[in-house]
């Protein structure tokens, strides 16, 4: 296996891993500044607009055309996976707690698997069930540990909510799939971006006048810069450019990994100590992302740069 082969195959990964360090550490990071400072649907207006400029700036650059048979399927793509995705999970987790949320969320991989299968024919092995159940057990091992979890009457509403987005980013990732062989992924995100702004907007422009400013201090400007910039920006970008080279099935698994990465970050800031539990639970998802990610497609699809 030659360099440059053997690095195409390794990007994709590094992206989607990038993707989830990224996710892994926001909780920490946006909670501090929603709703303190910013409403829920006011902060996804901000940060769909910001990402929908800087993904329009890149994709200046190349100026690639759709064909208008596929600007239904984006729109589409846009609902499911920024509308509905974010609304969906902003509000619920407003109702439920984010140890729910989490665990709720384990069920996004095998969404995606069975979307794949239903949508693109894609064959469900032994390999990548074997790899959904490390995976999931490897989660779950982490988020049960933790306090703070109760599924009852007062959260059905909010754990519900987050029920949908798990299964509206699944059926995102399905869909837009098929794009990916045919355009770059600069184009596809900024067209999904741009749809995805004109189902948010409805939603966030009345919180957004609510908003003071003034009351910013640096450090929260910091963190309203990075949940922009990292967790929407670039997680979006990472994720469609692994999402060209890999299955659907693949990148979601790497979702087991944000316990794992948001209890190693907590431990880095002394919040959180190292057990043996966490080093078993890392051994199993690790394990359930190699498995799912030893199952290729059948079929390579001619490959693309930004």
């Amino acid at each position: 296996m030659n360099l440059k082969h053997s690095t195409s195959n390794i990007l994709p990964h590094l992206a989607i891993l990038g993707a989830n360090l990224i996710y892994g550490v926001n909780y920490s990071i946006a909670k501090d500044v929603m709703p303190a400072y910013i409403q829920p649907f006011g902060f996804i207006f901000y940060r769909v607009l910001g990402a929908l400029m800087l993904f329009g700036m890149i994709a200046s650059f190349y100026r690639q055309k759709i064909a208008k048979k596929d600007v239904l399927l984006l729109a589409v793509c846009g609902f499911f996976g920024v509308g509905l995705n974010q609304l969906s999970f902003f509000y619920g987790l407003n109702l439920t707690s984010p140890i729910n949320a989490g665990i709720i969320m384990v069920s996004n991989p095998i969404m995606v698997l069975l979307a794949s299968a239903i949508i693109l024919k894609t064959r469900i092995t032994y390999l990548k069930i074997a790899g959904l159940i490390l995976g999931i057990s490897g989660a779950l091992i982490i988020l049960l540990f933790k306090k703070g979890f109760s599924f009852g009457s007062n959260t059905i509403v909010g754990d519900s909510f987050i029920l949908l987005n798990s299964a509206s980013y699944a059926v995102y990732l399905v869909l837009v799939k098929p794009l990916m062989s045919k355009y770059k992924p600069i184009t596809v995100i900024t067209w999904v971006f741009g749809f995805g702004f004109l189902f948010v907007m409805p939603f966030g422009f009345n919180e957004i006048g609510e908003i003071d400013w003034s009351s910013f201090t640096p450090d929260i400007w910091w963190k309203f810069g990075f949940v922009i910039v990292a967790t929407t920006f670039l997680t979006y970008l990472f994720n469609i450019y692994g999402l060209q080279r890999l299955n659907p099935s693949v990148v979601s698994t790497y979702i087991y990994l944000q316990p794992l990465i948001a209890a190693l970050y907590a431990i880095l800031l002394g919040k959180d100590s190292f057990t043996w539990i966490k080093l078993i639970a890392a051994i199993l998802i690790f394990a359930g992302v190699y498995l799912v990610s030893k199952n290729p497609s059948r079929t390579l699809e001619k490959q693309r740069d930004f």
